[in-house]
């Protein structure tokens, strides 16, 4: 991911230098005048610097900041819309990212497809075909519209007659909302994040014992979020704890009771089937918690897929119902040379899962088990998600 960060900056630097030269020649005879020019034309010093100088200047400006130097002068409007700039600034900052949904996943596709050679300039192409391509290649679209500090202002407003709805329903009391929580996060993680909920009364709450057991597999605990909402997930493992302690030591699969291996469909991928003592569960709860262990080079995509859709195909309604997805490591790691944090990033965990497939509507939340980091986050997302006025 660095080199490939290293050559696309080459290829922004180049694009601006052949975009300036062309339709800005006075820029670049700038960089002659005298001292005492300058000093005359301070207010436009800025854009007489060095493409490889401008071009570091935005690196270490958010997306707002890059935006509203895009309007200080036409100049900079034409720069800062360079498709290749947020291509760069996507490949950066995407494995940063914190969070991702249904409405603000970026198109991964975009990043693999080729835009312009390193040769060839967004100004040698006629203007028919450069409306077409920016249609297309929209990097910018896509960055601002995944940017965890840009998003809010992509989500679509309340109409009038939802907030109507919403107030009449903030006079009813509504029932506690009940999650099912399951996945391999919960079971492979050398921290318990099950644990660590039912022990953090300053984060959440504990306001019910545990019940519901299922033929051992499970239980439910209500919360309190805010102390103020009350919720209940029900936690189902798919074998009991020391089968689970056991397996995880030796680093050796397990039998799982959640699911029923029924083979492989045409194209080879695995089919499952939800046990019969959880399908009534998954039919009566109002949403999920899938724990994906984001830990580098764990999970099966494949499996983790095949159960997921095997829940949501056998809940009643299932498309009404959100699915929140806590991308858990143990705990937090050391970023790496780049800056990348160690773990699998939220956008690239919903490719595994599959997520922009579905009709659901999914959160991935970064989590960390041990400082129950993210947490908060994605409950507050579920909570909103299943009609809960917070």
């Amino acid at each position: 991911m660095a080199e490939r960060n290293g050559q696309l900056k080459s290829v922004v630097i180049h694009s601006f230098r052949r975009f300036r030269e062309r339709y800005f020649p006075e820029k670049v005879a700038k960089n002659l005048v005298s001292d005492m020019d300058q000093e005359e034309e301070h207010l436009g010093y800025l854009d007489s610097l060095p493409v490889d100088t401008q071009f570091l200047i935005m690196t270490f400006l958010s997306p707002v900041d890059i935006c509203n130097l895009g309007a200080t002068c036409r100049y900079w409007r034409a720069m800062v819309r360079d498709p290749l700039l947020w291509k760069y600034l996507l490949l950066r900052d995407m494995p940063r990212w914190s969070s991702i949904d249904h409405l603000t996943m970026p198109n991964l596709e975009l990043l693999d497809a080729p835009l312009v050679s390193e040769h060839e300039s967004l100004d040698d192409r006629e203007e028919g075909e450069e409306r077409n391509r920016d249609l297309k290649f929209d990097y910018m679209s896509e960055y601002l519209k995944g940017c965890p500090s840009c998003r809010q202002q992509w989500l679509p407003s309340r109409p009038a007659y939802e907030l109507l709805t919403s107030f009449f329903q903030y006079l009813v009391p509504s029932s506690e909302p009940r999650y099912a929580m399951f996945g391999p996060g919960m079971e492979q993680l050398d921290v318990s994040l099950v644990t660590r909920l039912m022990h953090a009364p300053d984060l959440l709450p504990v306001s019910g014992t545990p019940h519901r057991q299922i033929n051992g597999v499970g239980s439910g605990i209500s919360y309190l979020f805010n102390n103020q909402h009350k919720f209940n997930i029900l936690t189902l493992y798919s074998t009991n704890r020391a089968e689970r302690e056991k397996a995880r030591l030796e680093q050796q699969s397990f039998s799982n009771k959640l699911f029923t291996f029924e083979g492989t469909d045409e194209s080879g991928y695995p089919v499952f089937t939800p046990a019969p003592q959880v399908q009534k569960v998954f039919q009566e709860v109002d949403g999920f918690i899938y724990v994906a262990n984001a830990e580098p080079r764990k999970g099966d995509g494949a499996s983790e897929v095949a159960q997921v859709r095997a829940v949501l195909n056998c809940a009643g309604d299932s498309a009404a119902k959100p699915l929140l997805v806590l991308s858990c490591v143990s705990r937090e790691a050391e970023e790496e040379n780049d800056g990348a944090k160690c773990r699998t990033p939220c956008v690239y965990m919903a490719k595994r899962l599959c997520l922009p497939q579905l009709s659901n509507r999914w959160m991935v939340q970064d989590t960390v088990a041990e400082s129950l980091l993210g947490v908060l986050d994605g409950i507050s997302w579920l909570l909103k998600s299943s009609g809960v006025k917070i």
